[in-house]
């Protein structure tokens, strides 16, 4: 029997992005003509099975979200996310919906409510919950989030890391702290991974004291205090501060403005995301920018065009401002 032709493989021969292949072959415009029909030959070639393109078009995705993330602190990186999707939709006349879950849920018939005919399932969510939702006969793309053999879309957050870690060692900075929330979240645990390969490069070796993640409590902000108590608690107190988003990075500030801690003279601070407030805040917050608009194309793309397992990372950005 002959392996089904993806259209990650049409991308790879013709030499463009697998959105390319999706617009080439449905049919939308983005494209000039030459590589349309160098994609459309490509397709032939291979074997590609056209009818595909009628027997599964999507009419309708829903958006899930972890109950989690539905809080003001996530939704300011969350809400232009769905933004996004909801346009490249709109472009393509797909209606979508907008489904918030939790563990206690009946998922499917949650789920089945909405009838649709794809998923994106955006942040964390439990192992558990994905099982469930994996065993439904839907195309799904897990967007800022990663589970082995699912199709994924995400940020460059392990290089991302890097960057931004390198960029404080070559301040001058030598205890650089990494505040987390939950190492449960894929895109945390990467971050994290990021920031210790760069200290590993540059062979500075810091204590796992300086690594510190917040108790589990009701409010994240109470939870990111106690933590920031412990690190400044320590004998030797870090001089930079890398916190797993803005969010937290911004809980950090107000923190050190309350104890008369001096940013960046005292701690340096950097945070991750680029939200809208980053800029606002004094002063203002060197980050990461994350292209959330193309995010959210790609990821409604990536279902339109039925692609199978694969994984694709988006570059960031650096931001340099006044508070490293």
């Amino acid at each position: 029997m002959l392996k089904a032709v993806r259209v990650r493989d049409i991308a790879q021969k013709s030499g463009v992005s697998a959105g390319a292949v999706s617009r080439a072959l449905n049919n939308r415009p983005g494209l000039s003509d030459e590589t349309r029909q160098r994609v459309i030959q490509t397709a032939k070639e291979l074997g590609y099975d056209f009818t595909r393109l009628q027997d599964s078009k999507i009419k309708k995705i829903l958006f899930i979200l972890h109950r989690q993330h539905n809080t003001a602190n996530a939704m300011s990186f969350y809400s232009p996310l769905l933004l996004s999707v909801e346009n490249a939709c709109s472009e393509r006349s797909i209606a979508l919906s907008f489904l918030v879950i939790g563990p206690t849920d009946n998922i499917s018939q949650q789920v089945l409510q909405h009838a649709p005919d794809a998923l994106l399932c955006v942040g964390f969510i439990e192992p558990e919950i994905l099982a469930e939702i994996r065993q439904m006969p839907l195309p799904l793309v897990l967007v800022d989030h990663a589970i082995p053999g699912m199709q994924s879309i995400n940020p460059d957050n392990y290089q991302g890391s890097m960057l931004l870690t390198k960029h404080l060692i070559e301040r001058g900075y030598q205890r650089i702290a990494f505040l987390a929330s939950s190492l449960a979240h894929y895109s945390i645990r990467q971050r994290e991974r990021g920031y210790r390969q760069a200290l590993f490069e540059a062979g500075m070796l810091m204590s796992p004291q300086y690594e510190v993640t917040a108790p589990s409590l009701t409010e994240l902000t109470q939870s990111l205090e106690y933590a920031l108590d412990e690190l400044m608690a320590l004998p030797e107190p870090p001089d930079a501060l890398f916190c797993y988003n803005d969010s937290a990075a911004i809980v950090a500030l107000n923190y050190c403005q309350s104890k008369g801690i001096r940013v960046p003279e005292d701690l340096a601070i950097v945070g991750f995301d680029d939200i809208e407030l980053a800029r606002h805040v004094t002063p203002a917050l060197t980050t990461l920018a994350i292209d959330r608009a193309t995010l959210g194309k790609r990821a409604v793309e990536m279902l339109v065009a039925l692609s199978e397992g694969e994984n694709e990372l988006l570059p960031v950005k650096l931001i340099i401002r006044s508070s490293a």
